[in-house]
């Protein structure tokens, strides 16, 4: 994008031709920056997506193996209990 601006000087003689100096200012293009910002913006994104995918699998993992181990822990108990019940009726029938 050319920004114009035009200058006259003034005049001291009528009759002399008007002078005027033109400059043109041309900007540079500042899309290069814009695409680097982007680029940087979208790989911020999808490491933080891979890091909290990794975190979610861990809870997952956490949690599957806290569940298994309840289960692990109330079939003990069952036994116990079982064993417990068997080791009364022993008892009472001796």
């Amino acid at each position: 994008m050319a920004d114009e601006y035009v200058t006259r000087a003034p005049q001291t003689d009528p009759a002399s031709q008007p002078t005027h100096t033109t400059v043109i200012h041309e900007r540079g293009s500042s899309s290069g920056g814009g695409i680097a910002i982007a680029v940087v913006l979208l790989v911020a994104v999808l490491g933080g997506f891979y890091l909290f995918s990794q975190t979610t699998s861990s809870e997952t993992a956490k949690n599957n193996a806290i569940a298994r181990a309840a289960d692990s822990v109330g079939s003990a108990a069952s036994d116990v209990g079982d064993a417990a019940k068997d080791a009364a009726d022993n008892v009472g029938s001796n």
